[in-house]
């Protein structure tokens, strides 16, 4: 796994045409928010913002996997995502 072919699931992801959950778009998310930016770093926003703290909850709970794991596991879910939509 490289940085390569993270970019190239970064760009595909983008891509998918077909509906993707809410719990599936969060885990990409998170994982990509970890492999960019490591452990979360900001503070939760408030439980009335419902979406932010969706979002945040899912990358904070990532904390402690390294970035190339969680880059390997972005790129999967990709595949997967990429699979389920191809039929």
């Amino acid at each position: 796994m490289c940085q390569v072919e993270f970019e190239m699931a970064c760009a595909a992801v983008k891509q998918l045409k077909g509906p993707v959950s809410d719990r599936e778009k969060l885990l990409v998310y998170s994982f990509y928010k970890q492999a960019t930016q490591g452990d979360c770093n900001i503070p939760a926003p408030p439980a009335t913002d419902v979406k932010a703290k969706a979002k945040w909850v899912a990358w904070n709970e990532n904390k402690g996997m390294s970035k190339m794991d969680a880059m390997r596991i972005y790129i999967a879910k990709v595949e997967e995502l990429k699979k389920n939509e191809a039929g």
